[in-house]
Parts: structure tokens; sequence; C-alpha cells
């Protein structure tokens, strides 16, 4: 079994990383959590687990995993119905703007691009990003993990 990831991005070669790792992730939209009070959004997913696949096992396992962003000024989405909490998104990757088109400055957006054309945007203001594992996905569906931050 593969080591459990902990990977933190500070920048968008780090969140490149983390978009590696979160590819094909399965996401409900009831895992998606905009906690305004906090600056906070996490997102709950099933995600592939990439280092076992590469190593050449013949299942796939997938991992539930917790998504971060911290210092998270604006959360908006598109194609994304909230009034359909249990459908399932296919995450394509991550990809961070920043402030201006300008690397120098800390601020930017963070856009989770699924799919089937659904999108969520964060407005932050800096980057603050942290994948983490929390164990094998033994049902391979409903995540159920409100609560983990």
């Amino acid at each position: 079994m593969s080591p459990q990831l902990k990977l933190i991005a500070l920048d968008a070669d780090d969140l490149a990383v983390i978009s590696t790792q979160v590819q094909d992730a399965r996401v409900q939209t009831s895992d998606i959590i905009w906690r305004q009070g906090e600056k906070r959004l996490v997102v709950g997913m099933s995600r592939l687990d990439w280092e076992q696949t590469l190593e050449g096992e013949a299942e796939p396992r997938r991992l539930v995993a917790a998504l971060r962003f911290d210092r998270v000024l604006a959360c908006k989405s598109r194609n994304i119905d909230l009034a359909a909490p249990d459908k399932v998104l296919d995450l394509v990757g991550i990809e961070f703007h920043p402030e201006g088109g300008r690397d120098d400055e800390p601020g930017g957006s963070a856009l989770l691009l699924f799919a089937q054309g659904g999108a969520v945007r964060l407005d932050v203001e800096c980057l603050e990003c942290a994948l983490t594992d929390l164990g094998a996905d033994e049902l391979g569906t409903g995540l159920g993990i409100e609560g983990e931050a």
C-alpha cells in the first residue's frame, strides 16, 4: 500500500503537483463545503491512488481525500447544480491564475475544473492549499466526509 499523501501548495508550481494527484477524482456536490466565515473551501473526494497505479497494480485503488483552500475571499461555481447533492462530478484538474497575471503577486484565482463543464472559482488572498489522504475508499461511492477539514 502506498503511503498516504499530505501535500501543501503555496504557489502555482506546488498546486500543479496537487492537481496531478487529484486528476480523475470523483466529487459529490454535497462534499464541496464553502465555509465563508472561515475563508475556507473543503472538497471531499475519492481520488485515484496514482502511486499504486504507476507501480503496476492490476486493480486501480481509490482513496478518500480532503482538498482544502484557505484565505478564500470569494467562491463561485458554474454549471454545478447545488440542488442535486448526490451528483458526482469528475475533477479534471486545478489551475492558478495570479492577480493581474503577475507571478510576484500572492493573490489570484484558483479554478477547479470538472469534466462535465462545471467549475469552481476561488478568489484567494494568497494560495494556501492542502491535500490530505484520509484512507482507502472501500465503497468507491458516497464520500460523506462533511466536517473533515
